[in-house]
């Protein structure tokens, strides 16, 4: 049975901080220092995390609050990767079995470091993932499901970046996040909305995949007609699902859509500046930011992953 939504309160992410607090790192918030005349940016390097990605925070959170029962079954989910190594990485550590509905297509890097976690990989079509994470099933899978995005405690996991950057950047104005299923910024947006409600929360999503902007132009959850692979492959869905567009809408402000071009121009930037790696998605929420479209700083965008074939990465920037 899948639970009905229901908002993520500050107490639900406040418990989730103490509940990760030996699993996931405390990422720094780092100021961009591009000159005057751009606005204040400040970036949260989840790209530090264990697995390069913010997923294990929701991943850590969702797989301590399974029954001793539920965990015994071991668990599953849907991955595009950095889903897939947050959960395995939490279930290694409580030593339970871990498979991953993978799509097939996903970067090399993240494929072998789910194995290297010890998940089981499950390869299947961008389409097949998709139907899965719609339905919460797949067959021959009975572990316990684990939603990569549509998840209270998954989201709520996430929700404890939000503590973060307004203890790090009290005065934040603008907190930009990539939306791929709606986990992240969900989660993100829960927080800041409650400890700064006058604080706006934006999406960042690639032109080829922009579901969300979509949505909120229709007024209702949407699907993607013209939806086209790309290096983003951590963000970007086909799709707003009904259960997502009732927890985003609460808690976001709106959607930025930036070019594939404008997203690396991002990851090379944050490479130069930082001397982190971001895969695609992690560049999507500075992109953002530097289009002008929010605003005044200080700007925080959160860089969510640097999972990516380096011979890919150098292959993007240097174009």
């Amino acid at each position: 049975m899948i639970e009905p939504v229901r908002p993520i309160t500050i107490e639900d992410i406040e418990a989730a901080r103490e509940r990760i607090a030996g699993t996931v790192l405390r990422t720094p918030l780092v100021r961009l220092e591009l000159g005057r005349e751009v606005p204040e940016i400040w970036l949260m390097l989840e790209n530090l995390q264990p697995t390069n990605a913010y997923k294990i925070r929701g991943a850590a959170n969702a797989v301590a609050r399974l029954s001793d029962a539920e965990r015994a079954r071991g668990v599953w989910t849907i991955s595009a990767g950095n889903a897939g190594q947050g959960v395995a990485y939490a279930a290694r550590t409580f030593g339970i079995p871990a498979s991953v509905v993978a799509i097939e297509t996903a970067p090399q890097t993240k494929l072998e470091r789910m194995r290297a976690l010890g998940a089981t990989i499950v390869p299947v079509s961008y389409d097949e993932a998709w139907k899965a994470a719609e339905s919460h099933s797949y067959p021959g899978l009975d572990g316990t499901f684990i939603h990569p995005f549509d998840n209270h405690d998954f989201i709520a996991g996430h929700g404890t970046m939000g503590l973060e950057i307004v203890e790090d950047c009290p005065d934040v104005r603008t907190v930009i996040c990539a939306i791929g299923g709606g986990g992240l910024i969900s989660g993100v947006g829960s927080a800041i909305k409650a400890l700064r409600p006058d604080a706006t929360v934006l999406g960042a999503e690639p032109e080829t995949a922009a579901p969300y902007a979509l949505s909120l132009r229709e007024g209702a959850p949407q699907k993607y007609a013209d939806w086209e692979a790309s290096f983003v492959d951590g963000a970007g869905g086909k799709s707003v699902t009904e259960r997502m567009w009732d927890r985003m809408g609460p808690v976001t402000d709106g959607s930025i859509v930036v070019t594939l071009d404008q997203t690396a121009k991002a990851m090379r930037l944050i490479a130069e500046k930082t001397r982190t790696i971001a895969e695609g998605a992690g560049g999507l929420a500075l992109a953002a930011a530097l289009t002008g479209q929010a605003g005044d700083g200080p700007i925080v965008c959160v860089v969510s992953g640097g999972n990516i074939d380096l011979d890919k990465f150098a292959e993007i920037i240097s174009d």
